[in-house]
């Protein structure tokens, strides 16, 4: 069977031409041009010699995740449906979601599909959790999303860890895939334009704690209390809040470099000036900043919070010397935005005029 060589750091890559007789250095050619200049065919890898791209057509392959459907939504962003597996993998469905901004794009990504975790205000939790993501799945979302997009791209590229899954639950792959996406000689993107969204796996945060190389780390902390948050995250039970913010008390953040936090607000069940005013008591010698989420419509028992609330939580943030800023998401009309990648192969019922635009 081939090989499949999307995924390969340029140390694997380096190994695997050795072992068809090739000398090393075809490794780093073959790296360059998958990652560097994006070069996706064995063909159009015109750095290696004629002779090699041929064996390589029988021996190895790129396999990048298929394109099912695209929904584009009023905003500019689209959500793909991606197809990945087959021949080796169970086939599966991911999604992805190019959101286009001047000057810069964002590429929201998955690295499971579906979820384990259950938060009880997200759509992929409906899905349960179907499998693991490779490292080659993870990078091939973003190669297409940029490819798709070629002629139209902004001098920054972010990519953001926060599609379907929980990234440290499948931990080698995801780090594995940053890894080549911050790499100078990979796809060359900036630590702080990589952003990895966790729902409090303790192990996995101070596991990454320990990496040389790694993305921004974002929590979703989504309560105010333990109470609040087993009923919303189950997760919590398991490392309850106490446990997640001294883990994120001693993660090892480099100069200048604040912790995420997100905040998704639910009419009526977190968004009171009291959650807030915990909020703060709960961050107290965290270097955080909050990122407000109003929650996006879906077919759940919740609703956004209103306009007032939103705001009246925000300033009690930021007159406590709480960095605080409400991210409206983009895509809701295509179910692209936080909470809603549930493989829904339709447009949103929702009309244009309730779309948040950030």
């Amino acid at each position: 069977m081939p090989v499949e060589l999307l995924g390969k750091s340029a140390e694997e890559l380096r190994a695997f031409v050795a072992s068809l007789g090739e000398p090393t250095y075809r490794g780093g050619q073959i790296y360059h041009a998958l990652y560097a200049e994006r070069r996706l065919d064995l063909a159009a890898m015109t750095n290696l010699p004629a002779a090699l791209r041929a064996r390589l057509a029988e021996e190895a392959r790129v396999t990048l995740p298929r394109i099912v459907r695209r929904f584009t939504s009023v905003d500019g962003s689209v959500r793909y449906l991606f197809s990945i597996g087959g021949e080796d993998a169970k086939p599966a469905q991911i999604e992805a979601v190019f959101m286009p901004k001047e000057g810069r794009q964002t590429i929201c990504i998955s690295t499971q599909a579906g979820c384990a975790v259950d938060c009880h205000f997200c759509l992929t939790a409906q899905l349960g959790l179907i499998r693991n993501v490779s490292a080659g799945e993870i990078i091939g979302q973003v190669l297409v999303a940029l490819e798709e997009n070629r002629e139209h791209l902004a001098p920054q590229t972010n990519v953001v860890l926060m599609g379907q899954g929980e990234p440290l639950l499948n931990y080698d792959a995801t780090m594995a895939a940053v890894r080549i996406l911050l790499d100078p000689k990979g796809l060359a993107l900036s630590p702080r334009h990589v952003s990895l969204s966790t729902s409090g796996i303790v192990p996995g945060i101070e596991r990454m704690g320990q990496e040389k190389i790694r993305p921004s780390l974002a929590i979703s902390l989504n309560a105010s209390s333990d109470e609040q948050r087993d009923a919303l995250m189950p997760i919590n039970r398991k490392y309850p809040l106490d446990v997640l913010l001294e883990a994120c008390r001693r993660y090892p953040l480099r100069p200048r470099e604040y912790f995420t936090i997100e905040y998704v607000l639910l009419g009526g069940v977190n968004d009171s000036p009291e959650d807030a005013r915990r909020v703060v008591r709960l961050l107290a010698h965290i270097r955080a900043k909050v990122n407000l989420i109003p929650w996006n419509p879906g077919n759940l028992p919740y609703r956004a919070p209103e306009p007032e609330r939103i705001e009246e939580f925000r300033t009690i943030l930021i007159e406590k010397g709480v960095p605080a800023f409400t991210r409206y998401s983009r895509g809701q009309d295509v179910f692209a935005a936080c909470g809603q990648l549930a493989l829904i192969e339709s447009a949103s019922p929702l009309s244009a005029a309730s779309v948040f635009l950030s």
